[in-house]
């Protein structure tokens, strides 16, 4: 039995243990009508059984799932000739997924083939092990199950505390549920940590982070000239500052008056039917952002220059930023908006009956009381804009040139990641490694925003009883 049908078999069996354990609390009260003595309510016995039954045998086939392979490899290698077993690693490797392809085969197949060729005889031998191991594991989850199941309804009594009981497992699930956010935080700080002190190992962190001149191509023999590689990563950072603040200066202003309009002056019948309208800008997928950014607004932008004189390139950064304010306005107004209405209303009122008019109240009273929530929407929307890639390569292009004029090509760290790491590339060449380097300082980079962002926060935060 495969590890969906399987899981499907616990959910089965937990909705059973549902009714089982109010059954068995009922039974313990003497009657439907004497459940008044039980110190908790039938569906929470129920409850506290669907628990007992499903979180042990969900534990189990994670765990099963996750061993299985390595186990089974190991058991199929150890029947294996000798000569096979003596094989370098990659050989090895080799050899053992061609018995994985053919163990994909029926064995009426591979039958035939047993006594003429030793991956035939491996991969007949490879199925019954994973048979074996299927039905193992579906018998030892379903005996688990019950066990679990029968012991608790062995305990149930009329003093029983099964509220307590759930309240204390949902206590413990969303520790692990907060422990795997970290641990996954965690692994993900240290794998591109890693792979960037590789890199650095090549190309010092100076040249990396203060070069002016980006040119990741290495020559690809030691006798190759002209193809030695530069790291300076400026010319990304700089656009990637350039972009996001356009993308901001258009985003800011323009969301923060369509929160207040929302908020303050709009109508309740306006507001239904405004603010749907403005969300769906946020559910755009970015490529199509992408294409009216590179067909309809960069050829807008270059013929507006070239109607006043400028020189505008055929991809620049005004168009991308432009597109990108556009997609990130309603993440600010939508935020904005929530912030300003969640201001009590006590203040407004107690601001317009001391004589202050409604743009005095939003100004002095509303906007300062919702400024927390007004920079993190901010932040979310600063921390959107650097981390854009589709809108960047299809409208302001791929060049890395330094340089904080609008109308030129400019090119981002996240385009670049996506450059590095397209294609079959060597993870062991400074080139492919550069892709962690940059991303360590996007992390950076968004840990000083956040940080920025809670000091702003806890210095302007207003208490209200």
């Amino acid at each position: 039995m495969n590890t969906l049908t399987l899981f499907f078999v616990i959910i089965f069996l937990s909705l059973i243990s549902y009714w089982l354990g109010i059954h068995r609390s009922v039974r313990v009260a003497g009657g439907v009508a004497q459940t008044k003595k039980l110190t908790s309510l039938p569906r929470q016995f129920g409850l506290l059984t669907v628990l007992a039954c499903g979180l042990p045998a969900t534990l189990m086939l994670i765990i099963w799932s996750s061993l299985q392979g390595g186990v089974i490899e190991q058991l199929m290698v150890s029947e294996l000739p000798q000569s096979v077993q003596s094989m370098a690693p990659e050989e090895l490797e080799l050899f053992l997924n061609d018995i994985q392809i053919l163990a994909q085969q029926s064995s009426q197949e591979l039958l035939p083939m047993v006594d003429s060729d030793p991956k035939f005889r491996a991969a007949l031998h490879l199925q019954q092990l994973i048979g074996y191991a299927g039905w193992l594991k579906t018998f030892l989850i379903i005996i688990l199950s019950a066990a679990s199941v029968a012991f608790l309804l062995s305990r149930f009594h009329l003093k029983y505390k099964a509220h307590s009981k759930i309240e204390s497992i949902v206590k413990w699930l969303l520790l692990a549920s907060s422990a795997v956010a970290v641990l996954t935080t965690l692994g993900i700080i240290l794998s591109v940590l890693f792979e960037s002190i590789q890199f650095f190992k090549s190309v010092t962190p100076w040249q990396f982070i203060f070069g002016t001149d980006w040119s990741p191509q290495t020559a690809l023999r030691v006798d190759q000239v002209g193809s030695s590689g530069s790291f300076g990563a400026v010319p990304l950072f700089a656009g990637t500052l350039l972009i996001t603040a356009i993308a901001m200066l258009l985003a800011v202003p323009v969301g923060l008056m369509i929160a207040i309009f929302l908020s303050q002056y709009a109508s309740s019948r306006l507001r239904s039917v405004a603010k749907p309208m403005l969300e769906v800008l946020a559910g755009i997928p970015t490529v199509v952002y992408g294409f009216f950014a590179a067909l309809t607004v960069a050829p807008f932008i270059r013929d507006l220059g070239e109607w006043f004189g400028l020189s505008v390139a055929s991809e620049s950064a005004l168009a991308a930023g432009i597109v990108m304010g556009v997609m990130i306005i309603p993440f600010v107004s939508s935020l904005s908006d929530d912030a300003i209405s969640a201001v009590p209303a006590s203040l407004k009122e107690g601001s317009l009956g001391m004589g202050a008019t409604p743009s005095e109240t939003i100004r002095q009273v509303l906007l300062p009381a919702a400024l927390p929530g007004i920079v993190g929407a901010i932040l979310l929307a600063v921390s959107r804009a650097i981390g854009e890639t589709m809108i960047v390569v299809m409208a302001a292009g791929m060049a890395a040139n330094l340089t904080v004029n609008p109308l030129e090509s400019v090119t981002t760290v996240t385009v670049q990641i996506v450059t590095l790491l397209t294609g079959d590339q060597e993870f062991d060449s400074p080139k492919t490694l550069a892709a962690f380097a940059l991303g360590l300082m996007l992390f950076i980079t968004t840990l000083a925003l956040n940080i920025v962002a809670l000091k702003v926060v806890r210095k302007y935060r207003e208490q209200y009883d």
